[in-house]
């Protein structure tokens, strides 16, 4: 499961972004300041940081110095919007870098991309009898390709990285159509439904009443 570090000392802020982060599935931990997210970071390992720059006591260029040897991949978020900033902060190491105010979409979509191409090791994936290419986004199974639409391979895709967690249907419609799913609305029903049969997971992608859907492998 992708654990991801938020440093962000304006509050609404990080509880925004926390719940977009929980919502899409991946685990997610928050700090106020520089000392408390490096005091997290001697205890624990996670996968990206999002970063806030103007922080109290440590900033977060300071604090990139102390994340830099550990190797995790970095996502500035800040309201200092110049380009020297933003230069010193890629200089620095950060993976990328968004000025506030931001739009969830946008941030989710910045995640989602430092992931892929930072974690090089995920890009061949084999699952529930499924071997996954992220790099020519092919799937197989039994040596014989299985022929998706792109939103059945994104769909897939956000199943595999979040295995065993119950996903709402709105998070999911959030992450691979990139929107807001109406009422009423069967889109993603009925793509899980295609999905099932062209991959031969019926029992792999179970529904959860009131909620979405589960992938247990």
């Amino acid at each position: 499961m992708i654990k991801i570090l938020v440093v962000e000392d304006e509050q609404p802020i990080a509880n925004l972004i926390r719940m977009s982060l929980k919502k899409t599935g991946y685990v997610c931990t928050c700090a106020s300041d520089g000392a408390e997210a490096a005091a997290l970071l001697e205890y624990d390992r996670y996968d990206l940081i999002l970063l806030d720059v103007m922080l109290p006591e440590i900033d977060g260029f300071e604090l990139m110095e102390y994340i830099r040897p550990l190797e995790i991949p970095v996502i500035f978020l800040t309201a200092k919007g110049a380009v020297e900033d933003r230069v010193k902060g890629l200089k620095l190491g950060a993976e990328d870098y968004i000025v506030k105010p931001f739009e969830v979409a946008e941030l989710l979509a910045r995640v989602d991309v430092v992931l892929r191409r930072y974690y090089r090791d995920s890009r061949q994936i084999e699952i529930g009898g499924l071997f996954i290419d992220t790099d020519s986004m092919q799937v197989k199974r039994g040596g014989e390709v299985i022929h998706l639409t792109r939103k059945e391979y994104d769909l897939l895709l956000f199943f595999v990285r979040n295995p065993g967690r119950a996903l709402y249907r709105e998070s999911i419609y959030e992450r691979v159509w990139g929107g807001e799913l109406q009422y009423g609305s069967k889109t993603v029903d009925l793509h899980v439904q295609r999905l099932r049969k062209k991959i031969g997971w019926e029992n792999c992608l179970q529904a959860v009443n009131k909620v979405g859907y589960r992938l247990e492998v």
